[in-house]
């Protein structure tokens, strides 16, 4: 079987932003004959998410990520279909996913490796297991309930930064479903803020291009801010964070204006703006959805449910 291949070849270093060149498109050939256990598979979608900028340091700054290896195929979340099997529990035609799919056309990878998914439960729409209904959807979904202290009934102004992302559009939905009654985006054009408030249901976006936010965040969010669900980091988080009321709660979720930095993850806060979150209790406590994994199967089921239901809007 001939297979493509991508695969690393430059390390960047933690100051820099990624270019093609670090990267080689190679062809090989892949074994035609199975090991008991294996199963050959075809790569249908592949997931490109920020923390792999990290996974390009020879330090990734968390000891739950790997480095990639130079001249070895990169890998992260995928999604493909058993083209043959020699695992018990997987057949051909059956659809799987990994969090360490290789990126190459076709592989032969341990069964035991690989979940096998159910189609119907995202409307056969099988991309949305590495977005809404995966490892991003989890992050926007358990983000919410375990650090954002969201409360029917509570009168809450969530403000979501990076908001036309895969993680900031849904985490904005489901503080509305959760109980907020205003729901803020931050993005980075007009196109993506008529999104959010058309599509996906946010109360109002800002365009952070364009005019004073700090202003912008006053108007919309006359009552202060309770829940800010953090993606950037940055002036725009301290921004916000400047807004924010007391016994407020910033679900730290990323910080993708620091990723081509030579900084420590979470990045510290502005003196100025480590003192209003003092002053003010508000939380910011370093967020892995990897910590929660015992909840991973029921939230998937809701997030699936809320799709089915029309409840979450996905692009």
């Amino acid at each position: 079987y001939i297979d493509l291949f991508i695969c690393l070849i430059l390390t960047l270093g933690k100051n820099g932003v990624p270019v093609a060149e670090n990267f080689r498109l190679e062809q090989s050939t892949i074994a035609d004959t199975l090991q008991v256990g294996q199963v050959r598979v075809k790569t249908l979608y592949l997931s490109v998410d920020p923390y792999m900028r990290c996974r390009m340091n020879e330090d990734t700054g968390s000891d739950y990520l790997q480095p990639w290896q130079l001249a070895e195929v990169a890998d992260g979340g995928g999604v493909g279909v058993v083209e043959e099997s020699k695992h018990q529990n997987l057949a051909k035609g059956d659809f799987v996913t990994s969090f360490t799919w290789p990126w190459q056309t076709v592989a032969i990878l341990d069964g035991d490796s690989l979940q096998k998914l159910v189609p119907e439960l995202v409307n056969g729409r099988l991309s949305y297991f590495l977005g809404a209904a995966g490892i991003t959807g989890l992050t926007a979904l358990l983000g919410v309930r375990e650090k954002g202290h969201v409360a029917v009934g509570a009168n809450q102004t969530m403000v979501v930064s990076g908001a036309a992302g895969a993680c900031g559009s849904l985490a904005g939905q489901i503080g509305r479903l959760e109980g907020c009654s205003r729901v803020v985006g931050i993005a980075g054009t007009d196109e993506k803020c008529s999104i959010l408030v058309q599509e996906m249901g946010f109360d109002a976006a800002i365009n952070y291009k364009k005019g004073d936010v700090a202003k912008q965040l006053r108007e919309l969010c006359p009552g202060g801010v309770d829940v800010y669900f953090d993606n950037v980091g940055g002036d725009i988080s301290d921004t916000v964070i400047s807004q924010m009321n007391q016994n407020s709660h910033i679900i730290l979720c990323g910080q993708i204006s620091q990723y081509n930095k030579d900084v420590p993850y979470p990045p510290p806060l502005p003196p100025d703006t480590e003192k209003i979150q003092k002053e003010r209790n508000i939380t910011r406590e370093r967020f892995l959805v990897l910590n929660y994994m015992d909840k991973q199967e029921a939230s998937v089921l809701q997030l699936c449910q809320w799709i089915q239901e029309g409840k979450l809007k996905v692009r």
